[in-house]
């Protein structure tokens, strides 16, 4: 069933963003693309391509770079965020005063937060309270690049009401990308975000030379940790064997378009935290999950060592090496 054309704001012009704001107008939808940056905005505008993040792929011509969010927020029917997580708070309680009572907002954001609510899309509905019931999240195996060339994608749409993750998949969903949808909004974002812990952890065994049968343990053991994790907070055990899960999890583990990968493999080859992430230049979302997920796995009682060891690293000055190796060293037992 085709869906008639909507009208959609983008907040956040980096890669993922940008890709998704491609997509959206490839399927004939009016979009407004949004950043904190005007400088690069303008650039951007010059060009109609986002030169800084996904160099040589032109915009659709009904694709518009926004310069006024008052004004578009005030017409449009859709918002797409698309933001890294430390800045959900900051870009929510912007759009607030401009946001219309049955817009629809999408997050495109992965990661977790320390706290009651932990979930982006509780954050959304804390902030903007009682303007809007219809928040959706996508997630799914996808790098930016990828999905803005239009390659064949699959992703999963997740909203508390199956009605609207609906007609969210509707917008999306193209010959080139495929949307699934469902109602486990937990845990399609718990595997969104768990996916780059295990992403860094598999980047750092794989700089350290320990091959693909090291991978495809991390992989296997990860999928059991992101499991407990996500079903003790109240996400579906089958929404972790589909595209949110497990395949989300085998792209991040294997492919070093992944920003958390290539962080993984720069510390095991000697970089300190600080010299890998300016290295990579875009924000490495496992990096604040993997304290959130740790402290989470402690106050629930899960047992979670690949990510206990991911967090040991990155915040407890663990080498790398030594890491692995205890990871290794522990006492055989029932898979």
């Amino acid at each position: 069933m085709k869906t008639k054309p909507g009208t959609f704001v983008v907040i956040g012009s980096g890669s993922w963003g940008t890709a998704l704001a491609i997509l959206l107008s490839t399927n004939q939808h009016e979009v407004q693309l949004w950043g904190n940056n005007p400088e690069q905005l303008e650039v951007m505008q010059q060009k109609r391509q986002n030169s800084f993040f996904l160099k040589g792929i032109d915009f659709p011509e009904n694709l518009m770079i926004c310069n006024d969010l008052e004004k578009v927020l005030k017409t449009a029917s859709n918002v797409l965020i698309a933001v890294p997580s430390e800045a959900i708070h900051e870009v929510t309680a912007k759009i607030k005063p401009w946001i219309s009572k049955n817009i629809s907002i999408i997050s495109a954001t992965k990661g977790l937060y320390e706290g009651e609510q932990c979930f982006v899309h509780e954050i959304i509905a804390n902030t903007l309270g009682a303007i809007t019931s219809n928040i959706a999240v996508i997630s799914g195996p996808t790098f930016a690049t990828e999905v803005a060339m239009g390659l064949p994608t699959a992703v999963s749409i997740a909203a508390e009401k199956i009605e609207t993750a609906q007609q969210i998949a509707r917008f999306f969903h193209s010959e080139r990308f495929r949307t699934y949808t469902c109602q486990d909004i937990i845990g399609v974002q718990v595997g969104g975000a768990v996916k780059n812990v295990l992403a860094i952890a598999s980047g750092i065994a794989d700089g350290l030379g320990f091959g693909a049968n090291t991978r495809a343990a991390i992989i296997t053991r990860g999928l059991n940790e992101m499991l407990l994790l996500g079903v003790k907070l109240g996400g579906k055990k089958d929404t972790f064997m589909g595209l949110s899960g497990f395949g989300d999890l085998v792209l991040t583990c294997t492919d070093n378009q992944s920003r958390n990968r290539r962080l993984g493999i720069a510390l095991a080859q000697g970089d300190d935290l600080k010299t890998a992430t300016a290295k990579i230049g875009q924000a490495v979302e496992g990096i604040r999950t993997a304290k959130t997920v740790h402290h989470l796995a402690q106050s629930l009682g899960i047992e979670m060592p690949i990510s206990t060891q991911t967090y040991q690293v990155l915040y407890q000055n663990k080498k790398p090496k030594d890491a692995v190796n205890d990871l290794l060293s522990r006492e055989p037992k029932t898979e």
